[in-house]
């Protein structure tokens, strides 16, 4: 039996897909309005699949 991984997205990954620029999406996680992040102990910031997609279900049902 396989096990599916949760994909761990990119800054640069995240902003494609939903089509904002990165200052915007900065500024979102600055009012912790965008999507968990994970800090890598390297500094780099990665977003789980799953919590991406959890984020833009909650954003669908309070519009």
């Amino acid at each position: 039996m396989t096990v599916a991984r949760d994909e761990m997205l990119t800054i640069s990954q995240v902003i494609t897909e939903i089509g904002v620029p990165r200052a915007t999406f900065y500024r979102w996680r600055q009012l912790r309005k965008g999507p968990k992040a994970i800090k890598l102990p390297n500094g780099a910031v990665r977003i789980r699949r799953s919590e991406l997609d959890r984020w833009i279900t909650g954003l669908e049902e309070t519009s």
